[in-house]
């Protein structure tokens, strides 16, 4: 199989290799680029390239419009090399946290970011449910129920604790270690933004949310 200079071209900017092993990893893999992007994995080539050990700097900005344009999201995702930008599994897996955050509407990527102030309103909000009621638990019981309520609230409202809308089985956090694993790089999230349709403007139906994600889900 012939293989041409613009395959070569491609592969090198893809991958930050040289032409000869661009060229070789080419006629090894029948002019296949997805393949010779593996096989250059696989020789340590592309890892030598691009200077193993960089911080998680590279990446993308991935968007997702919901269909019929009612929900945006735009969300950065770090790597530490432009050649994992550029690959498939990468940018999918972009693709999957967007998704994730239309349907699961998290308010912060991790529970570090969450305002102090925030956690203690919540806290107080339960101690008084909890207190209102007409036989109140005794005081350290009600303060684990509380803080079992805090813990949920965080995974509701945090990406990376949420259960992945496409496997509730695992969580976004559970993902993305499973990416880290199979592509060897630091991958991390690092902000998004989401726009829903009329937001603030008008009450919308209590189970919006819901339908998005079975969408989602099921696709």
């Amino acid at each position: 199989m012939e293989i041409t200079a613009q395959a070569v071209k491609e592969l090198r900017e893809l991958s930050g290799c040289g032409m000869m092993d661009c060229k070789k990893a080419l006629v090894a893999c029948e002019g296949d680029v997805d393949k010779a992007i593996d096989y250059l994995r696989e020789k340590g080539l592309a890892s030598a390239a691009k200077k193993a050990g960089r911080i998680a700097a590279e990446g993308i900005v991935e968007s997702y419009i919901h269909m019929g344009g009612k929900i945006g999201v735009l969300v950065e995702i770090n790597c530490e090399t432009d050649f994992v930008a550029k690959t498939d599994e990468f940018k999918e897996l972009a693709h999957d946290i967007a998704m994730q955050i239309a349907a699961a509407k998290p308010t912060y990527v991790r529970r570090e970011e969450v305002d102090p102030a925030e956690l203690e309103h919540e806290r107080e909000i339960n101690r008084a449910k909890e207190l209102a009621e007409p036989k109140p638990k005794p005081a350290n019981i009600i303060e684990k129920i509380v803080e079992g309520r805090i813990e949920k609230y965080l995974k509701d409202v945090c990406l990376m604790e949420q259960p992945f809308v496409k496997d509730p089985d695992k969580t976004v956090t559970d993902l993305i270690n499973e990416k880290i694993g199979k592509i060897g790089e630091k991958i991390s999230v690092r902000r998004f933004v989401r726009y829903e349709m009329g937001e603030g403007l008008q009450k919308r139906q209590d189970n919006f949310a819901e339908e998005i994600a079975a969408q989602i889900a099921a696709k």
